[in-house]
């Protein structure tokens, strides 16, 4: 079975070529490529073998192996995890002790250099890390044995991104990310606390087609999920361009979907895919469930000064009409909503339509 691609797993779970090259095409347009690209993301994904994978779990509360690792069906998606050799994970294997080490070790030495290692939590450097150890290993020691032989990190979650909780002020263990101590590897940062499930699976798929890390913005994380903020994506901006808050959780203004900004939305200041991917297979996700953005894939969201706290606004308080400033805030947002729809329209014309049907040929 070691030879199996990726199809051929697929294949063999009941999932058909259709299917395949209908998820290929929707992880296109997830990455922000052209369609024109769905063709090869299918070709490479479909030749794709077995790709070991290493995952470390340090100071974290397993929530983003939940998150990640929890199909809301059976998918492609959760298919696509069961397709790479997850060779050490301690959380999920069945080995232990010294077994799950052996099987590390083994690992390591068997694709030095070619495999991927996927972190989740933040790393401990106070008094020689002895606060957060594994099999009487510091997590500082066993990160830097592992990617020592890692061909790229994906570091996924707030915590291992950026330090995360166990960062937060006063820092007793001295957590830091892991960029913050490898310097030589390539580095991916998946921040969420915990982060989206689909964009792991992104990230995942773009490494497996194209041998590459995506294009990342200054922080490390892929700008195809972070590229914009929770705000711009937010079905309640409209209520904010009009001035539109809610004053309470349980006002009229909440009931009616108007903006959450004045009880401490962290959108304008937060990058993330929320807005539009979703969670729970994409049923909803915090701010249309009625709570505010509380800025978790953002560094040092922890000390960010309170959750339910506005942020500071360029505009006096609205109450009542929109005030002038707010209404030619409003009328540049259209006029450059605009543009944007033109720009997307051409962009859009020039690039190829690649159907499902094209892609079967």
């Amino acid at each position: 079975m070691a030879d199996e691609t990726l199809l051929d797993i697929l294949k063999r779970r009941g999932i058909s070529r259709r299917s395949f090259l209908q998820f290929c095409a929707a992880t296109t347009s997830l990455l922000a490529l052209p369609p024109s690209m769905a063709a090869v993301v299918a070709e490479s994904l479909g030749k794709v073998r077995r790709p070991a994978v290493i995952w470390l779990s340090f100071q974290e509360c397993t929530g983003c192996t939940e998150s990640l690792t929890r199909a809301h069906s059976p998918s492609i998606e959760s298919l696509i995890f069961d397709a790479i050799s997850l060779d050490y994970h301690h959380t999920l294997q069945a080995a232990s002790g010294h077994a799950a080490e052996e099987a590390r070790e083994q690992s390591m030495k068997a694709d030095w250099g070619n495999y991927l290692l996927i972190v989740d939590g933040s790393i401990p450097l106070k008094d020689g890390g002895v606060y957060s150890t594994i099999a009487g290993i510091s997590n500082l020691q066993m990160l830097e044995e592992a990617a020592a032989g890692a061909a790229a990190i994906v570091a996924v979650g707030t915590c291992a991104a950026f330090g995360g909780l166990p960062h937060a002020r006063p820092n007793p263990t001295g957590a830091v990310a892991v960029s913050d101590i490898i310097k030589d590897k390539p580095i991916i940062n998946v921040p969420g606390c915990p982060p989206v499930p689909a964009v792991m699976v992104g990230v995942l798929a773009h490494y497996l087609t194209f041998g590459s890390l995506p294009d990342l913005d200054a922080l490390g994380r892929p700008r195809a999920f972070y590229g914009e903020s929770i705000h711009d994506r937010c079905y309640r901006r409209p209520f904010y361009d009009q001035g539109k808050f809610a004053k309470t959780f349980d006002d009229a203004g909440a009931r009616d979907g108007w903006c959450l900004f004045e009880l401490g939305c962290k959108g304008p200041t937060t990058h993330n895919a929320c807005a539009t991917t979703k969670w729970n297979g994409g049923t909803s996700w915090p701010v249309q469930s009625g709570h505010g953005c509380i800025g978790c894939s953002e560094p040092d969201f922890w000390d960010a000064g309170g959750f339910y706290k506005a942020l500071s606004t360029p505009v006096d308080s609205v109450t009542g009409a929109a005030t002038a400033a707010l209404a030619v805030g409003a009328a540049a947002g259209v006029a450059i909503g605009i543009a944007n729809r033109q720009r997307k329209a051409r962009a859009r014309a020039e690039h190829q339509t690649v159907t499902i049907a094209d892609l079967e040929k």
